[in-house]
């Protein structure tokens, strides 16, 4: 990843605007661009899950006091529906070590031009005086997650609340240059899943005509 960052950085260089933070803005499209199959694997088996819910929780209250009975009608509404519960959480255990090693790549990467500024960033290898990206890394969580929220359960809800604050509170401490990296990848996923679910709803659509 650091071999990959340093290659976007000579491109910029090569150009003419030698930049840190456009690097880091062209690696990020370019690991969202390469994992992309995999996210639409996981949006759509979450769209698929979100789909059925409403029988997955007619058949909880039918079978509440039966879990083994409770079990085996939900295992045939997952093979009715054609639904694998566990294809959403495949594919992002897939994305994981691109994410780890991302994180350990920018935040001990060690910079060619110093201080590797970016716009108002006057050094990505520190913290965000101004806590901009901070606030845009926790804005970016929440509607990510918002926009893939559908049932708004308790814990869903606290986990809405939670994770942004959490995200955000961390980046306080974290380099710049890999709150840039969050925020673009968030960014970059929210217009992602925009498109997918625009597109479902367009099919949708279709074929209730």
């Amino acid at each position: 990843m650091q071999s990959a960052l340093t290659f976007f950085y000579n491109m910029t260089a090569s150009i003419g605007f030698a930049n840190y933070g456009i690097a880091i803005i062209l690696l990020t499209i370019a690991i969202k661009a390469l994992l992309y199959p995999l996210t639409v694997k996981q949006v759509k088996s979450m769209k698929a899950m979100q789909d059925i819910q409403p029988k997955m929780k007619e058949l909880q209250e039918k079978y509440k006091g039966n879990p083994e009975k409770l079990n085996k009608e939900l295992a045939n509404l997952y093979k009715d529906a054609g639904v694998n519960p566990l294809a959403g959480c495949l594919p992002l255990l897939v994305q994981m070590p691109f994410l780890i090693a991302i994180f350990f790549a920018i935040r001990d990467y060690q910079y060619a031009q110093l201080p590797p500024s970016f716009l108002w960033l006057t050094d990505l290898a520190q913290p965000d005086p101004t806590y901009v990206l901070p606030v845009l890394s926790a804005l970016t969580t929440y509607i990510q997650q918002k926009q893939t929220t559908t049932e708004m359960t308790q814990q869903n809800k606290m986990m809405l609340i939670f994770m942004p604050i959490f995200i955000g509170y961390i980046s306080l401490t974290f380099p710049a240059g890999l709150v840039l990296y969050w925020v673009v990848s968030n960014a970059f996923q929210i217009g992602q899943q925009w498109f997918m679910y625009r597109n479902n709803a367009s099919v949708t659509r279709e074929e209730a005509r």
